[in-house]
């Protein structure tokens, strides 16, 4: 199995950015299709973005469009999620998995990694 580590987390005001990190290790990174996820305390986990292994393509929570960005960059085996204009309602810990077939919000992510708390002071 992949194991996927983030990082990049961190306190910031709000209006502040952060730039998250998602490293792979133990499989071919390339084909997998990569998503961010979150859940802040006392609530389900959510959809934040995904990029396709295949083509690259994007899909973002409406939550976050216009201010996230999610990336690859399969030499390094890392996916960023570039975060701007970040609000309270953004603190949660976020948490990268990878799927092999399908990418978007309603794919199966069969790996996952630790998290990194992401905290916006108001």
């Amino acid at each position: 199995q992949v194991q996927l580590v983030e990082s990049g987390g961190g306190l910031v005001q709000a209006g502040g950015s952060l730039r998250l990190s998602c490293a792979a290790s133990g499989r071919t990174f390339s084909t997998y299709n990569i998503a961010w996820f979150r859940q802040a305390p006392g609530k389900e986990r959510e959809f934040v973005a995904s990029i396709s292994g295949g083509d690259g393509s994007t899909y973002y929570a409406d939550s976050v469009k216009g201010r996230f960005t999610i990336s690859r960059d399969n030499a390094k085996n890392t996916v960023f999620l570039q975060m701007n204009s970040l609000k309270p309602e953004d603190t949660a810990v976020y948490y990268c998995g990878g799927s092999i077939f399908r990418s978007g919000p309603a794919a199966r992510y069969a790996y996952w990694g630790q998290g990194t708390q992401v905290t916006v002071s108001s």
